[in-house]
């Protein structure tokens, strides 16, 4: 008989907290919201609950009264949580370093390990933990279970691991590629081998492009990553919405020798003052695609570069792939900007791909084939879905552990 009981699910940053109550079986969210502006004068709460959207306005002064106010609205709005006899909570953690490799039932041991990983994700695992150890207090008779992103990358082959760098350096500091959007690169390519009737593990080169705010790529062979492109942190690889991606590590030198800066004021500029945000003044897509149609060159200028690099990495995965049999688009860009798309597959008709414009212009929102007749290669957009996949991973491991 399958268990119905609810998942909740808590994805805590260092300003904001989202939540979602999944019922993994089924795929139903049963409930959803956030809350945002921690710290700040005037936080803004939401929750929604079937049909019904509501919202509130006022201070949450860190993240034990943000899961005191989450909790409330539950209770408030529905359903309430001490009814549900919830199965588990699931909690997203970005960094597990090279310690956790799968999810990981919490215990005060995993949290002083995560508690040692900071330096390698000093904005996300801190407010990760204040979540996690809030919720644990708000909900304590049932488990917790951390999930993260790095875990799909962690048997990255030793060739896309290791960066060229003192190799004794590199082992004492656990310097190495990591990756990240670990959990929506695996739901993603387990999704398209299912759309493609295969089983999870089947005999299937895909290149999945996960592209949002923040932007990754992976090569997956047989269900399994051999390349990806953020690496010790999440600035590595693409252009994103406000960090550089790839850049000369000379810059760092330079622009602290000339231009005087510091070593936190490098850290901001290239996490929250470049990407298309440093070219163009805008990281929200939407608006970048405004300014380029108004003619604006700063703004063309950055939609190109952010396709030149996506280019550059696709090419680069099809040769270490020796040949692909999937693309696919997934995140907020990935999967709601068919301009973006048809830049991307432009011109690589050579190397097997073309979009059909006619599909690529759908607007359904379920995984759909975008290629054309003639196009050699899959090409696809396959909404993420990271939320229930944590659901799934608690209660695969909750189901193991109780067996």
């Amino acid at each position: 008989m399958t268990d119905a009981r609810p998942v909740l699910v808590l994805n805590c940053g260092s300003s904001s907290i989202k939540y979602q109550l999944i019922e993994p079986s089924s795929e139903q969210v049963l409930a959803s919201g956030s809350v945002e502006k921690i710290g700040e004068a005037t936080g803004t709460l939401k929750h929604r609950h079937g049909d019904d959207h509501y919202q509130e306005s006022h201070r949450v002064a860190d993240h034990g009264a943000v899961l005191d106010a989450i909790h409330t609205m539950f209770n408030q709005f529905g359903p309430a949580l001490d009814d549900l006899n919830i199965r588990a909570v699931g909690h997203r953690i970005v960094h597990g370093g090279a310690v956790f490799r799968d999810p990981v039932i919490i215990d005060q041991q995993v949290i002083d390990q995560l508690r040692l990983l900071t330096p390698l994700a000093p904005l996300q695992n801190p407010p990760a933990l204040a979540g996690l150890e809030a919720a644990r207090r708000m909900l304590p008779d049932c488990p917790h279970v951390a999930v993260f992103d790095t875990a799909f990358f962690a048997a990255l082959p030793a060739v896309a691991a290791t960066y060229a760098i003192d190799r004794e350096l590199a082992e004492k500091y656990g310097i190495r590629k990591y990756g990240f959007h670990g959990t929506s690169h695996q739901y993603v390519s387990g999704k398209v081998s299912e759309c493609l009737g295969l089983a999870s593990d089947g005999e299937l080169n895909q290149i999945i492009l996960h592209l949002g705010n923040g932007c990754s790529m992976s090569a997956i062979h047989n269900g399994v990553a051999v390349e990806t492109s953020m690496g010790l942190t999440p600035l590595q690889g693409l252009v994103m919405g406000t960090r550089s991606g790839d850049i000369d590590p000379g810059m760092l030198v330079f622009l602290h020798r000339e231009a005087g800066m510091s070593v936190d004021q490098i850290d901001t500029l290239l996490n929250k003052k470049s990407g298309l945000k440093g070219l163009a003044g805008v990281n929200d897509f939407r608006e970048l695609l405004q300014l380029r149609s108004a003619g604006d060159e700063a703004a063309a200028l950055a939609f190109d570069s952010y396709v030149h690099r996506l280019k550059l990495y696709l090419g680069g995965y099809l040769a270490l792939l020796g040949g692909v049999d999937v693309v696919t688009f997934t995140a907020g860009v990935g999967e709601n900007s068919p301009v973006l798309r048809a830049a991307v597959i432009d011109g690589l008709d050579n190397l097997g791909l073309r979009v059909s414009p006619q599909l690529n212009e759908s607007t359904d929102s379920g995984p759909r084939f975008i290629h054309s007749e003639s196009s050699g290669i899959t090409i696809m957009v396959v909404p993420t879905n990271e939320e229930l996949a944590i659901a799934r991973a608690a209660v695969a491991l909750t189901s193991a552990v109780s067996t």
